[in-house]
């Protein structure tokens, strides 16, 4: 693995963890959601990552076809998550309450969001120290090769 690639892979894991911050801060944001463009609740998001295959470019250019190399983690997809039901209140007085009075709420469980936010905060920072690693291991390479 070349020392760039371990700045790609760092940095593509950043990217997938921010954007799995933004998905949770929206689930977070919408907890009270009872009516969407379509008329039903908000539905809580879950992202998906996989393993980021590319092929480096003078592979290509040369026509070879070898193996991928894997170079970072990308987001595959945002789902809805359909595995949860929404959450029954009763308050008859809300507008968008049934004719028994119960009002559907989100699938989000806030204890759960922040449980994920935390998971990718973390995970944030792990790739963020991974980086740094890399940015000193070339510094070092780079005054060695002065010296």
């Amino acid at each position: 693995m070349g020392l760039f690639q371990s700045f790609d892979i760092s940095a593509s894991g950043m990217t997938a963890e921010r954007f799995r911050t933004d998905i949770i801060a929206q689930n977070i944001a919408n907890v009270k959601t009872t009516r969407t463009e379509d008329g039903t609740p908000y539905r809580r998001q879950v992202v998906t990552f996989a393993e980021k295959r590319v092929s480096p470019f003078q592979e290509v250019l040369a026509g070879h076809e070898q193996k991928f190399k894997g170079t970072g983690v990308k987001v595959t997809s945002v789902q809805e998550d359909t595995t949860s039901d929404y959450i029954m209140e009763y308050d008859p007085s809300h507008p968008d309450a049934d004719e028994n009075g119960y009002v559907s709420y989100p699938n989000v469980n806030i204890v759960t969001e922040m449980t994920n936010l935390i998971d990718a905060s973390r995970g944030y920072e792990a790739n963020a120290t991974a980086f740094e690693a890399s940015k000193a291991i070339a510094q070092a390479g780079i005054q060695i090769g002065k010296g």
